[in-house]
């Protein structure tokens, strides 16, 4: 393709999109709010499966003791635990650990609330056990079923679980919206492009008289097609990057260590997959008005 023909291309798309400027301002504006919609919803599940892997990572179930539990008691349930494929790792506590654990808890201004534990400890024995994924927890706790010498089992499935639901709500929103407004953006693009033919189709007369190609007179549309698409997932991008920041730093002052990705880790790949998408909109918008209503 020559730079002359590609000057020519870019110079009738823009001056295309000044001369319906109202209708190119509506697509693109509709494309900025369905990408940025689209785009809160995606960050917030990546950092929802950021979280859920992250407490994966550390969960455990916390298997405390009856304080008449036998040597061969805690054996056995040692042996069961160490069979157990998906158990990573088995942490003995015993009462003492367990009242030197709960005293850094309480902190000191509040150790009279502790007052006799040295002598008469309640805290009961425990094994600490971390498992390889919550999907294991089930399946622990229904092996050891039943033993000897268990008082009580704690986990952490119900977090999970709780996290993997609003995840999964998440994704069936954003599944919505973009049923929604996706057809929303592309009906508007068309339009765009539909009102651009109308309103040059003497001079698309005159091209094809002269012998000008399909695609030397499609090419100024398709390319007014990609910048709405790319200015309204431009926009959308940096309204995402301005408010992930934002929320990131607050987020990070108030939760010690902070729960969220990194911006430098996620806002780089969805800005460039954000910027594409919108030109494939665009650009599938355009080809869609031309095939239908460009007779050419």
């Amino acid at each position: 393709m020559k730079i002359s023909s590609l000057k020519h291309f870019f110079s009738s798309a823009f001056k295309s999109l000044i001369r319906n400027r109202t209708l190119s301002g509506a697509s693109i504006i509709t494309v900025t709010l369905t990408s940025f919609l689209f785009g809160i919803l995606l960050l917030t599940m990546m950092n929802a499966n950021g979280l859920i892997k992250n407490v994966e990572s550390k969960i455990e179930i916390e298997i405390f003791l009856n304080d008449d539990a036998t040597v061969e008691n805690k054996m056995d349930l040692e042996t069961k635990l160490n069979s157990i494929e998906s158990v990573n790792e088995i942490v003995f506590v015993t009462k003492e650990d367990a009242l030197n654990e709960f005293k850094r808890q309480l902190g000191e201004d509040n150790q009279g609330l502790i007052q006799g534990f040295e002598e008469n400890n309640p805290l009961p024995e425990s094994y600490v056990v971390k498992v390889a994924s919550g999907d294991a927890i089930k399946d622990i706790i229904t092996e050891i079923d039943g033993m000897i010498g268990i008082k009580k089992v704690k986990d952490d499935v119900e977090l999970v679980n709780q996290i993997t639901s609003f995840t999964n709500g998440m994704k069936l929103v954003g599944a919505i919206i973009m049923i929604i407004l996706m057809p929303v953006s592309l009906f508007l693009i068309m339009n765009t492009i539909k009102l651009a033919v109308f309103s040059r189709r003497k001079e698309i007369g005159i091209m094809k008289y002269v012998g000008a190609t399909d695609a030397f007179i499609r090419w100024p549309f398709v390319i007014e097609g990609m910048i709405i698409g790319f200015l309204g997932t431009g926009i959308a991008v940096i309204l995402l990057n301005n408010v992930y920041i934002l929320v990131f730093n607050k987020l990070t002052g108030m939760v010690k260590g902070g729960t969220m990705i990194m911006p430098n880790q996620i806002l780089t790949s969805v800005t460039i997959y954000f910027l594409i998408g919108g030109c494939f909109i665009g650009i599938l918008g355009s080809m869609l008005s031309l095939r239908k209503f460009l007779k050419v």
